[in-house]
C-alpha cells in the first residue's frame, strides 16, 4: 500500500514534470525555437552551428559587395562628367580649328579649355568614404597634384595597383582602376591633351595645329572610356553574385528553421497539455487526506 509520504511524492514529481513541460513549451513559443540549448538536441543544435556560420559569412559578403557597389557607381557617374566634359572640350577644339575665328576668340575657347581640365582634375581627385578613388592601391593621399613641372602641369602620385575584395566564397573581384589607366595613360593622358589644346589656341596656331591636338583628346578620351567599361562589368558581376547569396540566404534560414524551430501548432498543443496535467495534479493532490495535504503544500514552499 502506498503511503501518504509516497503518495506527495508522486504528486510532487508529476507536478515538476507539468511544470517543466509547460516552461519549456513557453520558451518555444516565446523564442520560435525548439532547440534553445544543446541539450535540447544535440545533434540539432551542432547542424544549427554550422548552418549559422554560413548565414554570416552571406551576411558579411552582402555587405561587402552593398558598399562596392556604391563605390563603383559613384566612380562611373563621376567618370560620365568627365566623359561629358572631354565631349564639350573637343567640340570647343573643333569649333576653335575654324579659321575664321579671331585671335580673341581662340583665347576665349582655351580658357574654356582650361577649366574643363580643372573639372577633370577634381574628379581625378574623387575621395569616398576617406579613401581616394583613382589612386590605385595609395589611397590615403590625393592621386593627382598640380605640378607644373609635368606634363600637362598634373603629376600623378598614385600607384597603378588595385584593390581586390572577396564577395563570395573563392570569388574576389578588382574594386578599383587607377587612374593612370583613366586619366595618364603614357599614350593618352588627358591632362597632356587638355594642355596642348588649350596651348594650341592660346598662341593662335594654325587649323591643322589645333585640329591634331583635337585628335590628341579624341585619343585620351576613347582611352578612358575604354577603361571605364570596367565599372559597369564589375557592377554587372557582383550583381550576379549577390542574386547568389540572396538566394543562399533564403535556403540556408529555410535550413535553419528545419533545423530548430518550432511547428506552432505542436508547440501550442504542447502548452495546452502540460497546462491541463498541471491542472489534474493540482486536483489529485486536493483529494488527499489532510497530512498528505498539507506536506504537499510545505514541499511545494521548499
Amino acid at each position: 500500500m502506498i503511503s501518504s509520504l509516497q503518495l506527495s511524492d508522486l504528486v510532487l514529481n508529476a507536478l515538476e514534470t507539468s511544470d517543466t513541460s509547460e516552461q519549456n513549451a513557453l520558451t518555444q513559443l516565446t523564442s520560435g525555437r525548439r532547440v534553445n540549448s544543446d541539450s535540447d538536441d544535440p545533434a540539432a543544435a551542432a547542424q544549427e552551428v554550422n548552418i549559422s556560420s554560413r548565414m554570416n559569412n552571406c551576411d558579411q559578403y552582402l555587405r561587402s559587395i552593398t558598399s562596392i557597389t556604391s563605390e563603383l557607381q559613384t566612380a562611373d557617374s563621376s567618370l560620365n562628367s568627365v566623359v561629358t566634359a572631354l565631349q564639350q572640350a573637343m567640340s570647343l577644339g573643333t569649333e576653335g580649328a575654324n579659321g575664321t575665328l579671331s585671335e580673341q576668340n581662340r583665347t576665349t575657347i582655351a580658357q574654356q579649355i582650361k577649366g574643363i581640365s580643372q573639372e577633370v582634375f577634381s574628379v581625378a581627385n574623387l575621395s569616398y568614404n576617406g579613401t581616394y578613388v583613382f589612386a590605385g592601391t595609395a589611397t590615403t593621399k590625393p592621386p593627382y597634384l598640380l605640378d607644373p613641372s609635368a606634363p600637362g602641369g598634373v603629376f600623378y602620385q598614385g600607384n597603378g595597383d588595385v584593390n581586390s575584395v572577396e564577395v563570395a566564397q573563392g570569388e574576389s573581384v578588382a574594386v578599383n582602376q587607377p587612374g593612370s589607366e583613366l586619366f595618364s595613360s603614357p599614350d593618352a593622358n588627358v591632362f597632356v591633351a587638355l594642355d596642348d589644346l588649350s596651348t594650341a589656341l592660346e598662341s593662335n596656331s594654325s587649323t591643322d595645329d589645333i585640329g591634331d591636338a583635337v585628335t590628341e583628346l579624341r585619343s585620351a578620351y576613347d582611352q578612358l572610356t575604354s577603361a571605364r567599361t570596367f565599372y559597369g562589368s564589375t557592377v554587372d558581376q557582383i550583381v550576379g553574385t549577390q542574386v547568389f547569396l540572396d538566394s543562399e540566404s533564403v535556403q540556408l534560414a529555410s535550413q535553419q528553421n528545419s533545423t530548430v524551430g518550432i511547428d506552432m501548432d505542436v508547440a501550442v498543443t504542447d502548452l495546452t497539455n502540460a497546462e491541463e496535467s498541471r491542472a489534474a495534479t493540482v486536483q489529485a493532490a486536493s483529494s488527499m487526506n489532510g497530512t498528505s495535504l498539507m506536506d504537499y503544500l510545505a514541499n511545494m514552499e521548499r
